[in-house]
């Protein structure tokens, strides 16, 4: 009996030291879920804060100055819902000009190109600001490169400045698309596809090419390629010299495109601010996403939207 009673003492024990060992593991997580919420919490106050402390001081900086020259950014690739889409780009030109203490706005482009819908909207935007405030020049100053979309928004601009090693030019248009047929023949896949319209499977990658359809979308690309050249041509008037390899798509470096008159001088963009525009504050108005839609991007949504355009082909300035 005095063993029986033993092990079911032994037995509560064991029940009881089992419970407050789960007791403290609930309350380590709990902690634990706390500290990252507090600590989370720090994170996105600090960012306002800060975000403030740089809003003010952008502020003090046009407040001293009597005159600025505003930098709108282009960077990356020129696409919808990108850094450098025409939405996020267009008010910031809108800004710059209108701010009072403007002396000339200055485009800082680093960028491979893109969308030429997105290119197209920047450029005539700029093309009508510049009718609306004739007193205010607009300098287009290229870091690393300004290829396709870039320089499609770049000639835009009175002047064009660019290190001598920058990359410039690709004046052309592409379009990307995979064949998958060899390898669906060689794994047994067989392809069913039902449309409604003669053409609505064009250039579907998992089936042979169609020289009818290959010819279309040939002749698509060139029209985008003409809308191109013109604009160019528009932009750089007389100072285009002539070659042949000028529109074919080709890049050359910052030296090479002063020759071709596809850039004005060699420089940067606080030379063009001090001796060009002789107001060295620069005072950057680009607009940017929030902090909720770069944490979105990061998480996962800006690849689920290049899959989705990827997976129909268009026109490309890069």
């Amino acid at each position: 009996m005095d063993n029986e009673n033993n092990t079911q003492a032994i037995d509560a024990l064991k029940t009881i030291a089992l419970e407050g060992l789960k007791e403290q593991r609930r309350s380590r997580r709990w902690g634990i879920f706390f500290k990252l919420l507090f600590w989370g919490y720090l994170l996105v106050i600090g960012g306002v804060f800060i975000a403030g402390l740089l809003g003010s001081d952008k502020s003090d900086t046009t407040a001293k100055a009597s005159a600025i020259t505003a930098v709108v950014d282009i960077k990356g690739v020129i696409m919808d819902e990108a850094d450098a889409s025409a939405d996020l780009v267009i008010p910031s030109l809108r800004k710059a000009f209108e701010n009072p203490k403007t002396k000339a706005v200055l485009l800082r482009i680093n960028s491979p190109g893109g969308s030429p819908v997105q290119a197209g909207q920047i450029n005539d935007e700029i093309r009508r600001l510049k009718t609306l405030h004739e007193d205010i020049p607009i300098y287009a100053v290229i870091s690393d490169i300004c290829a396709s979309g870039g320089y499609y928004i770049a000639v835009a601009a009175d002047k064009i400045y660019a290190d001598k090693a920058s990359l410039v030019g690709s004046i052309g248009v592409r379009m990307d698309n995979f064949g998958f047929v060899e390898a669906m023949n060689k794994l047994g896949i067989e392809r069913r596809l039902i449309t409604a319209g003669e053409n609505k499977g064009m250039l579907d990658p998992f089936l042979p090419e169609n020289p009818k359809e290959v010819e279309h979308i040939k002749t698509l690309l060139n029209m985008t390629h003409q809308q191109f050249i013109d604009v160019v041509k528009e932009g750089r008037g007389k100072r285009l010299k002539d070659n042949p390899d000028l529109f074919t798509g080709l890049i050359w470096t910052g030296e090479g495109a002063k020759d071709l008159g596809l850039i004005d001088e060699i420089g940067d963009e606080r030379y063009v601010a001090r001796e060009v525009v002789k107001a060295p504050v620069m005072v950057n108005f680009t607009a940017e996403k929030d902090f909720y839609q770069k944490i979105s991007e990061q998480l996962g949504t800006s690849v689920s939207q290049w899959f989705m355009q990827s997976s129909t082909p268009q026109p490309r300035l890069y």
